[in-house]
Order: structure tokens, then sequence, then C-alpha cells
């Protein structure tokens, strides 16, 4: 996994909790509102062993005390850390939680959770959580992660101090990517699929970035000779929202480009990607989809505006 300290996009965040720390400040309620695939997992887990830490150095936890070992052992009796359940984090999970956030600290210190994806609590679950984060109790810390922040309930959002962190750009990432390895050039156009560079690293180890290479390139192909290419016929219902993420990059990339030199077409083609999305959107609420039709169906659809 890659370390908070080779994320440099977070450095500012780490520094103004643990100035906190250090001047006893800190809010016992954090959110920070950012996708994992950016370090959201790595950031949140080192500002909780900062906390617990016995001996801190220059922001940074000092990974030898006995707190710091628990902590990274994944064994520390005060540090939990709620995920969800499926697609929800329910009522049961965060009512265990607020009963173990109650109880004396075993480590006679804080008490600290983190919970992810809180935009995934449902209303009971939120609800749960409302009083434990109104008065957590002394030496209680809880740092919530979202990466959908219009999603949260105002009742969750106005009991939190939101943790700061702005994204590095496209040219940033570029050259981070190409820092921690020269084969990672160029690979940055599917960020907004993967989720973050460090979704992208670990989608090109996978193997799931040379699919979504393949994807483009299909597309491009499909689009130019206005009907799908082989590899598109296997298309079903676990690939299809990948191949439509791809053919929104690939308008988009249309539309910056200026591809068309007609304003008039490239309104047309932004309301076609913004169709292409809401589309993929629906895909979870649809059963028996037709996937080869369904990318036939945006092909046409362009070809018609292309070519009129």
């Amino acid at each position: 996994m890659v370390k908070l300290n080779e994320l440099p996009w977070l450095d500012e965040a780490k520094h103004i909790f643990s100035r906190q720390l250090e001047k006893k400040s800190v809010s016992h309620a954090q959110l920070l509102s950012l996708e994992k695939g950016y370090g959201a997992k790595q950031l949140l887990g080192s500002l909780a062993q900062l906390t617990f830490c016995e001996r801190p150095t220059q922001f940074t936890p000092c990974g030898l005390c006995k707190s710091c070992t628990l902590v990274e052992s994944g064994n520390h009796p005060d540090f939990h850390q709620i995920v969800p359940d499926g697609n929800q984090i329910k009522v049961d999970q965060i009512r265990e939680l607020c009963g173990d956030l109650t109880e004396t600290a075993q480590q006679g210190g804080w008490r600290i959770a983190i919970i992810y994806s809180c935009e995934k609590l449902n209303k009971s679950a939120a609800n749960a959580l409302l009083k434990t984060l109104e008065e957590p109790g002394k030496q209680t810390l809880l740092l919530l992660q979202t990466e959908s922040f219009g999603l949260l309930m105002p009742t969750i959002t106005s009991r939190c101090q939101n943790i700061l962190v702005k994204k590095p750009s496209k040219s940033q990432i570029n050259d981070w990517l190409i820092s921690q390895s020269p084969e990672y050039k160029g690979t940055n156009w599917c960020i907004p699929i993967v989720g973050g560079p460090l979704g992208l690293i670990e989608s090109i180890s996978s193997g799931h970035y040379n699919k979504l290479l393949n994807y483009r390139n299909n597309w491009s192909q499909s689009l130019s000779a206005g009907h799908l290419c082989a590899s598109f016929l296997t298309v079903d219902e676990q690939t299809i929202v990948d191949v439509l993420d791809v053919l929104y990059l690939v308008f988009r990339q249309f539309i910056l480009q200026n591809k068309f030199n007609d304003a008039l077409l490239q309104a047309e083609v932004v309301k076609l990607a913004a169709e292409v999305m809401h589309m993929r959107q629906r895909l979870s609420l649809m059963s028996n989809i037709n996937a080869p039709a369904l990318c036939q169906q945006f092909i046409l659809k362009y070809r018609h505006l292309v070519n009129r």
C-alpha cells in the first residue's frame, strides 16, 4: 500500500490536524470528503495513529511505541473502523460502535472510530449516530469519510468539522504517477472511473486498466464505423458500467478538444454525454439489460448528430 508520506497533496491536512492535536483543540467529530483513491484511508489511518501515539515527532507518529504497534498490527482495542455492510451501513453496526465508545478506554487514552463511506449510513444508523456526534465523551474522536458529500444528511454534516484537502491537478497527478513508475505515463485519462491515482495504480496492477483502454479503443472504432466492433458484441451486465463510463470520457474528450468546430454540434454532444451518464446511473435499477443493443443505440445517436 502507498504510504501517506508519498501523497504530498495530503500534507497540509495532516499538518493542520497535528497542530490542533498539540494545542488540544481537536474537534471530536471530523469529516473528510475525499475518495479512497486519493488516499482517504491513508490519511485517516495516520491521523488516528498520530492521536494514539505516545511520542509523535514532526506531525508523524513514531511507529515504535505500544500504541503505534497496536494500531499497525490492527489490534488496538480502542480503535474502531466501520465499513458498509453491502450497500449500506446498518443501525446495528452504529449501535455497537456507540456502545464501544462509551466504555472506558482499555489503553487509558483515546477512543477513536473511523466510519468509511458514511454517505451509506441508512436513516436509522444516521439517527443512532447523532447523540454520539453531539456528546462523544472525553478523549473520543470520530473520523468520517465520504465520497459523496451531497448524499449526507444535514444533521451529520452540521455536527462535524471538515478536513480540507485540495486535490492535485491533472498535471500533478501525472507527475506523481511517473515518479512512482515510468510505466504510468499517459494513464491518468481514466482517473474519473478508477477514483483517483491510487485507484489507477491498483487498476493497472489488476489488469482492469487494460480492459478500460480496450474499451476506449473499441469506442473510437465503433463511433467511426457507425456500428459495434466485434469486441463489444460480448458486453454484458457485469461490464456495461465500465463501458459506458469510458464512452462518457470519450465524448468529454471530443468536447474538450473542440473536435467538431461547430458550437451547435458541440452542444448536442454535451447532451448525449449527459444521456450516457444518466443511463449509467439507472443501470442499478434495471434488469435484463441488452448491453450490446444499448451501446449500438448510442452509436446511432452519435452518427445521426455528426452526419446531419
